[in-house]
């Protein structure tokens, strides 16, 4: 692996232990084993270091928002599809965890951002509008803009919540109970023919998280 990269996997790695703000890029050197100087010929500080994971983040994450969807998802489709999501987000868990602070010092990224966060609003609507056309779910216009706002709010800021409730479940665990969350905010809007589509996402839930418990 380059130098470069191994900066980054570090640094990714350290700022999700110990938070970004108390990881010095001398704390990154000092993990890496090399000097200060060989880590500022390839960044010229931190900043710039998180400008780069997080332009990986929000291309990789945009790839799997813009993918197209040509039928509906069955329960265990969608399943997997909103862990993907959820996935990519708790791989940058310091960056959520620390949302706030990091958009107002980083100008840059905040702009990038907000087209992240309207790109959720989208891709929550692109998944539900085939899903309304076939009667699987009973939602006028307003009720999916609505919808896909909260989706997108708890895609966004799951990470703070199991943060102050002190979540301490294993990984896989953490991202499942956000799946589940998602499913929980669409399952009112399930017309009658399709109640057992939550209770099938539930009993998925428990199968995949029975020896993670």
């Amino acid at each position: 692996m380059k130098t470069r990269d191994r900066i980054l996997q570090t640094s990714l790695e350290l700022f999700n232990l110990e938070g970004e703000p108390n990881v010095t890029t001398v704390d990154i050197a000092n993990e890496l084993d090399i000097s200060p100087g060989n880590l500022y010929y390839h960044f010229k500080g931190k900043e710039d270091i998180i400008g780069d994971l997080y332009d990986r983040f929000h291309n990789e994450l945009s790839d799997i928002l813009s993918a197209p969807i040509s039928q509906i998802l069955k329960p265990d489709d969608a399943w997997f599809y909103l862990y993907i999501v959820f996935e990519e987000t708790y791989k940058q868990r310091y960056f959520y965890r620390n949302l706030n602070d990091i958009l107002q010092r980083y100008p840059a990224i905040e702009k990038r951002f907000r087209r992240l966060l309207a790109q959720k609003v989208t891709a929550a609507q692109a998944v539900a509008r085939p899903l309304i056309e076939r009667g699987v779910l009973a939602l006028d216009e307003g009720q999916l803009g609505r919808l896909s706002e909260a989706v997108a709010m708890q895609v966004t800021f799951w990470l703070t919540y199991d943060l102050l409730r002190n979540n301490k479940a294993p990984e896989q665990l953490q991202i499942h109970q956000g799946v589940l969350q998602v499913m929980s905010l669409i399952a009112p809007h399930l017309t009658e023919n399709y109640r057992s589509f939550y209770d099938d996402c539930c009993k998925l839930f428990d199968s995949l998280t029975a020896d993670l418990i």
